[in-house]
């Protein structure tokens, strides 16, 4: 009786050690670091991030020099002129701080686009080498571990879709 209750408890044993889930880890960053496409990528960037400059360097040009004039004849402006002229400098400021910030978007979308074909290239790979290696998922480590690959096998939407009566035109 031990014996056989041995022998069940090893097989549930063995048969569940065989259903686990294999789970992986990936740091794209450090892939992406590692990829030679990533120079061309960089200098890309940088010639962006210098024409977006240059452009605010113009930007700057045209405010100071409308505050330079507006300072040098300031006793000869009218009132109505006056709050004109302070009104002009003053959006000329606006659109700065925007462009500004609009720089950065702009620099980090820039970055995603140019990106994007190493992250299309590093996801075919990482997808063939999970189903070789049977992994059901594969986490980021790089932010805050995101499911970078699951197998679809283990998505139940259509599943529960299913259940709930639901029905899916593919």
């Amino acid at each position: 009786m031990r014996k056989l209750f041995f022998l069940i408890f090893c097989a549930f044993v063995l048969n569940a050690s065989y259903s686990q889930s294999k789970v992986g880890t990936v740091d794209l960053n450090f892939i992406i670091s590692k990829m030679p496409e990533l120079s061309g990528i960089q200098e890309n960037l940088k010639t962006y991030g210098t024409d977006l400059d240059k452009q605010l360097q113009g930007k700057l040009e045209v405010y100071q020099n409308r505050l330079d004039s507006y300072n040098a004849n300031i006793e000869s402006l009218s009132e109505a002129q006056m709050i004109s002229e302070q009104t002009e400098i003053l959006n000329l400021e606006q659109e700065i701080t925007k462009f500004q910030q609009n720089g950065v978007q702009l620099m980090r979308i820039k970055e995603d686009e140019l990106k994007r074909p190493l992250f299309q290239k590093i996801s075919l790979s990482l997808e063939k080498l999970a189903q070789a290696g049977n992994f059901s998922q594969v986490l980021s480590i790089d932010d805050n571990n995101t499911v970078v690959y699951l197998d679809p096998n283990l998505d139940l939407t259509l599943t529960i879709l299913e259940d709930l009566g639901i029905t899916v035109e593919n």
